[in-house]
């Protein structure tokens, strides 16, 4: 079985312009593959410097997206200048058993669509929580935490191990050692050309291993 991991910041846009690669990959390997995301916290120089830099962003990326929407920049807070409440409300969320995409889905919506100010805990814990049904000042404090921030900066180190520099980058891993790195791309169909060869590979050493077993020791 392939293991795919999402690396992912929340409130990028060109995360935002992925989703629909990632739920078709989902839905197309289901029970192929195992599917998991990480944060990986970009530092403060990767963010926009001003509302007007921010929308300048959001026309290039959504032209080329051939998008029938632009995305709001209401979200951009010159206070906030590094995202680190909806990375980490949404790592959090974790600990309250859910692991899927409801949270940071809500979270990212919530800004880059709904404009709304998620850089600031409470708003991102308002949203996290209605999205999941959970306690909100729970997840709050959950999310403040030594434990929550360390995982994050754990799982941005591992991103940055890879040595890209793009959000959303897309991890491809079989059985048999195989690894494909996608950083960058947001569109399905060359992550499902690189799953389709990693899958059969990783079919041929099963059928290799059928008719000659395991190597000779020597």
């Amino acid at each position: 079985m392939i293991t795919v991991t999402y690396y992912l910041e929340v409130v990028s846009s060109w995360c935002h312009w992925a989703e629909p690669a990632w739920a078709e990959l989902k839905r197309r390997y289901a029970g192929r593959a195992k599917f998991g995301w990480k944060i990986a916290q970009m530092p403060e120089s990767a963010y926009p410097i001003s509302k007007s830099q921010c929308e300048w962003f959001y026309r290039r990326s959504g032209s080329i997206m051939r998008a029938p929407y632009l995305l709001n920049s209401d979200w951009f807070d010159a206070e906030m200048r590094q995202m680190l409440a909806p990375n980490l409300v949404t790592e959090a969320a974790r600990d309250f058993g859910v692991d899927d995409d409801r949270v940071r889905l809500a979270i990212a919506n919530a800004a880059v669509r709904g404009g709304k100010k998620v850089g600031r805990w409470d708003v991102a814990a308002t949203v996290a929580a209605k999205a999941a049904k959970l306690n909100k000042t729970k997840l709050l404090t959950r999310a403040k935490s030594k434990a929550i921030a360390d995982r994050v900066r754990k799982s941005s180190a591992e991103f940055d191990a890879l040595q890209v520099t793009q959000r959303p980058t897309f991890l491809l891993e079989n059985s048999i050692g195989d690894r494909a790195v996608f950083s960058g791309v947001v569109r399905v169909e060359p992550l499902a050309a690189a799953m389709d060869a990693l899958l059969e590979d990783e079919a041929a050493y099963v059928s290799w291993k059928a008719h000659f077993g395991d190597p000779p020791a020597k």
